[in-house]
């Protein structure tokens, strides 16, 4: 018997051919009906994933907002409620303890949607730091979070919602949103990890499957196919958008990943690592994050070693052939010497040096 966590969706896969792996403790599905076909139809059509893997964490009490501000890179003062902010949780040292999304609810009460594999480290660490009247809470179980994402995503889901969507701008959201014969209503989110416009559904976990069946069926004459792992990490990944563990770590701060409009050294609030974040800041990194395009034939793989001539100037965090542009291009940490557009680079591909080219990110920007 499998130990592997699963969503409350884990029944639905199979219905539309999931094939799961194990994806950080979780029985979750690489694809359905082909990664490269998904991904082409999440950018020209729409994609539905499942991401209840992901962990949410609720703070709330009359202390929340000063405590947040002091656990997180962001200016949390900015929000208001049905405004949700892209921040980090640093170590003192400015590496990242995880990258996540904060949802204002209401006045006092905050939604923080973290990485799954991360959700007990956060909650272990704002536990640890927790000071004043505040509540923290990791009612993870609770949610059933769906992704509808693509050119198409506004309309299908239009069609099962009173709520204007169109109103609904890129880090805002409604609460609560009702859906044709769904009784529970949910948080809809104009957010999305794939580059393209689109929505983040959070939902109770008993009605997940519900929807989950209900958004296939009513997107089906536009093309709407569920989307696995394998693709959400291409599409991501073409956007530049960073993911934990490769772009991002305990030993990667923001300010290397290139996310240094997420960390506000200007706040008031003495947030941990903004010591180590604010002098990255001001005398600039001793890494960056480059894109990079391969000129000699090869796949740039996660971890392969970076040389300038001779020397080694970093590491591939991800690399793949990508989908959209057919090219082979990856995202290297490397020493910021290195880092100017243009820079010829090599990657060790198993024996030999393979010839590369620093480009400008991100690699796909979908027309407005």
């Amino acid at each position: 018997m499998s130990d592997l966590k699963r969503t409350p969706l884990f029944p639905e896969y199979e219905k539309s051919g999931g094939r799961t792996i194990d994806f950080g403790g979780w029985d979750l599905p690489v694809q359905f009906s082909g990664i490269k076909h998904e991904h082409e139809t999440t950018r020209t059509k729409a994609g539905l994933f499942d991401v209840s893997h992901m962990g949410e964490i609720m703070v709330q009490g009359p202390a929340s907002e000063k405590f947040l501000q002091q656990m997180v890179t962001n200016d949390v003062s900015k929000l208001t409620p049905n405004r949700a902010q892209y921040t980090f949780m640093c170590y003192e040292d400015g590496g990242t303890v995880d990258d996540f999304i904060v949802y204002m609810l209401e006045q006092d009460k905050y939604l923080l949607v973290v990485n799954a594999a991360n959700t007990e480290k956060d909650f272990a660490w704002l536990t640890e730091h927790k000071s004043g009247d505040v509540s923290i809470e990791n009612v993870t179980p609770n949610y059933v979070q769906l992704a509808l994402q693509g050119p198409k995503a506004e309309s299908i889901l239009q069609r099962l919602t009173e709520t204007d969507l169109n109103q609904i701008k890129f880090f805002r959201f409604e609460n609560p949103v009702y859906f044709s014969s769904i009784e529970a209503g949910g948080i809809v989110s104009r957010t999305g990890y794939t580059g393209e416009d689109g929505f983040e559904i959070y939902i109770e976990a008993a009605e997940g499957r519900k929807l989950w069946r209900l958004l296939l069926e009513t997107g089906e004459t536009d093309g709407l196919e569920p989307i696995g792992l394998g693709a959400r990490d291409t599409l991501r990944f073409e956007a530049n958008l960073p993911l934990y563990g490769q772009e991002l770590s305990k030993t990667i701060s923001p300010v290397e990943a290139g996310m240094k409009f997420a960390v506000k050294i200007n706040k008031a609030e003495n947030f941990i690592g903004k010591d180590a974040l604010k002098q990255q800041i001001e005398n600039g990194p001793s890494r960056k994050l480059v894109g990079i395009e391969m000129i000699d034939k090869g796949i740039p793989r996660t971890d392969y070693q970076v040389f300038a001539g001779d020397e080694k100037a970093g590491f591939i965090t991800t690399g793949t052939q990508s989908p959209t542009l057919q090219k082979n291009i990856g995202l290297a940490l490397v020493n910021s010497e290195f880092a100017l557009e243009g820079t010829e680079l090599y990657v060790q591909v198993r024996n030999r040096k393979l010839k590369a080219t620093v480009v400008k990110t991100p690699f796909y920007k979908r027309e407005q």
